[in-house]
């Protein structure tokens, strides 16, 4: 599963974690955190990520732009380039939307999931 996130600047771990943890579904194994790239390289995302082992993806405004989503914002295009960053990069994480934009405080997190004929100990039905 990928959590896609938007937050303002210098949000804390414990800000995204609470966030996070308000939406992912129970039982969600194999997460990533995704956002942009800005923002992920900042210390409140780095540290959330450490602290569960999960990878920390960045995307540019123009990949996270590119995604056609759900609930597009003229205010995050005009803040941050790209009408969406939490759904845009949740999808980009690859599969679709089992969470839409939910804002928590100073953080918007969306998660995304593989079909479930992709997700891990789900039958092949391809043969």
């Amino acid at each position: 599963m990928t959590v896609g996130f938007g937050a303002v600047r210098g949000v804390t771990a414990d800000e995204l974690l609470a966030a996070v943890d308000a939406v992912l579904p129970v039982g969600a194994g194999d997460v990533r955190l995704a956002g942009l790239a800005a923002r992920v390289a900042e210390a409140g995302p780095v540290a959330a990520a450490a602290r569960r082992g999960w990878p920390l993806t960045g995307y540019s405004p123009a990949e996270l732009a590119a995604v056609a989503v759900p609930s597009p914002s003229a205010r995050v295009a005009a803040l941050a380039g790209t009408p969406s960053v939490a759904e845009a990069a949740a999808l980009l994480g690859g599969g679709e939307l089992v969470v839409g934009k939910t804002v928590r405080g100073r953080v918007t997190v969306a998660v995304a999931a593989p079909p479930p004929e992709r997700r891990e100990g789900s039958p092949n039905l391809l043969g």
